[in-house]
This record gives C-alpha cells, structure tokens and sequence, in this order.
C-alpha cells in the first residue's frame, strides 16, 4: 500500500467535523492530526490511507466541507518523508 496523507484545512471547527465526517465515511482512512488555531476558527485535519482513499476522502470532505463553511487548503501528499509523519503523529 502506498503512504498518503490528505489535509484539509477550514474555517471554523463545525467545518472540520462536517468535512472530516465525510473522509472517514467515504474512504478507508485514519485521522491522525487535528491543528487549531485562532481559538478554533481555522482547522486543519490530517488523514492517512492509501493514495486511492485519501484523494477519494478529501474530494467527499471538500464537498461537505463547503456546504457548512470556507475551505482554505485541501492536499494530498503522496509518500510523505518520515520526518513530515513524526511531526504530525507527535503526542
């Protein structure tokens, strides 16, 4: 199986929840990392899966995403390096 990680990153934390809702569900995919800042009014959720899954994931969470609130960033990184995985997967 190919590593990949999909990040998606909202405006507000309802966002997130509604978008990271649909890649779980859509996809065979693990969330492993969830940034907030600015007291919560910009997410950004990390999954991992497959590169298959994960694009599959993200295009489902753009799409809830978007019905709730603002997407800012939406990526899939194939093959992360290990130094990017033990920077998200810290404690």
């Amino acid at each position: 199986m190919e590593n990949a990680i999909a990040l998606l990153e909202v405006q507000a934390l309802v966002t997130a929840i509604a978008g990271l809702d649909a890649m779980v569900k859509a996809a065979n995919v693990k969330l492993i990392h969830v940034e907030k800042r600015l007291g919560g009014r910009l997410v950004t959720v990390v999954v991992e899966g497959s590169v298959s899954d994960v694009t599959v994931a993200l295009e489902a969470g753009v799409k809830a995403a978007k019905a709730v609130g603002n997407v800012k960033l939406a990526e899939v990184i194939a093959r992360p390096h290990p130094d990017v995985m033990s920077f998200l997967k810290t404690g």
